[in-house]
């Protein structure tokens, strides 16, 4: 079941204690892994750069669907940027609570997706209802030649304190972060049209306030507040570490 939306792929409820895998971590493993599994070893269609795995990290080359380890080996997993690239979700997703008592999914969401395309991904993604909801792209006729993945993943979080308070605040606007523990509740190329409209057609307001609840004036000020104060404080660590 979901747990919660973590802030980043560095807001994990990760214990000193536990034994964590990565699945497709090759390129950037997190730095709390303790297993990174990768099934391209020398090709980078999938990733942005040359395999790189730290010291104190053991790799593994396997397929993220049939991995070879015993059954809950591990206390974590962590799968980020790597579901939508996969050829079969539901055996992935069984393949990762198989492993693994709790987790991790970063994803990019529908938004995401639109607003910086990859060729490599196979399934645009949304959650809704506490679920993780995959549509292949092709079923949905997804196209675009646009992209402004430069814009939104480097320039604005780079320059824009306003854009970076934006995501802080929203979370699941352009990436779907996702905890869970035991199970993962998910549904792949739904046909239920309460599920699917959001793949089809043009949002309205109903359909905009389910994925992003409104919340009260306190709440948002609050919440605000406390992204600044987690900016302020990651551009000190920043300047400290040059």
């Amino acid at each position: 079941m979901k747990t919660r939306n973590p802030k980043s792929r560095f807001d994990l409820s990760i214990k000193k204690s536990d034994y964590v895998v990565e699945v497709r971590g090759g390129f950037n493993p997190h730095p709390r892994t303790n297993v990174v599994v990768d099934k391209f070893v020398d090709v980078n269609y999938h990733r942005k750069t040359d395999k790189k795995v730290l010291k104190n990290q053991k790799f593994i080359q396997a397929d993220g669907e049939n991995m070879p380890f015993k059954d809950k080996e591990f206390d974590y997993s962590i799968c980020n940027q790597v579901l939508e690239h996969v050829e079969n979700p539901h055996k992935f997703l069984k393949e990762q609570e198989r492993v693994s008592k709790r987790g991790y999914i970063e994803v990019p969401s529908l938004i995401g997706e639109y607003l910086f395309p990859k060729k490599s991904h196979k399934w645009v993604i949304l959650e809704i209802d506490g679920k993780l909801v995959l549509v292949e792209k092709e079923k949905v006729w997804f196209k675009t030649y646009m992209d402004f993945g430069y814009l939104f993943l480097t320039y604005l979080p780079k320059v824009s304190v306003g854009y970076k308070i934006l995501r802080q605040t929203n979370m699941n606007l352009v990436t779907v972060r996702y905890e869970w523990k035991d199970k993962i509740d998910y549904m792949v190329n739904p046909t239920d049209p309460a599920y699917l409209i959001y793949f089809t057609t043009f949002w309205d307001e109903s359909m905009v306030r389910k994925i992003f609840p409104e919340r009260s004036h306190t709440s948002e000020f609050f919440s605000a507040l406390s992204a600044i104060g987690k900016i302020f404080i990651n551009t000190i660590r920043s300047k400290a570490a040059l």
